[in-house]
């Protein structure tokens, strides 16, 4: 899993960093995202993909990779 974020669409509500505090932070001044690791274990997947989801503006995109297939 990719995570990427756009800071300049954050609402500063805080989500994202309240679901998945090992990948996302809040910056000290005005409360928008901060990401804090853009490759997460896949431990940190489920938490990230709720923060994802939690996010009012959507300014949390996941790239997931696909799942490899036996062939």
């Amino acid at each position: 899993m990719k995570v990427e974020v756009d800071d300049s669409r954050c609402f500063a509500i805080g989500n994202c960093a309240r679901y998945a505090p090992a990948v996302f932070d809040q910056n000290d001044e005005d409360g928008r995202v901060v990401l804090l690791d853009a490759m997460p274990p896949e431990r940190e997947h489920a938490r990230v993909r709720e923060a994802a989801s939690r996010c009012p503006n959507a300014v949390v995109v996941l790239h997931e990779k696909p799942p490899a297939h036996d062939e």
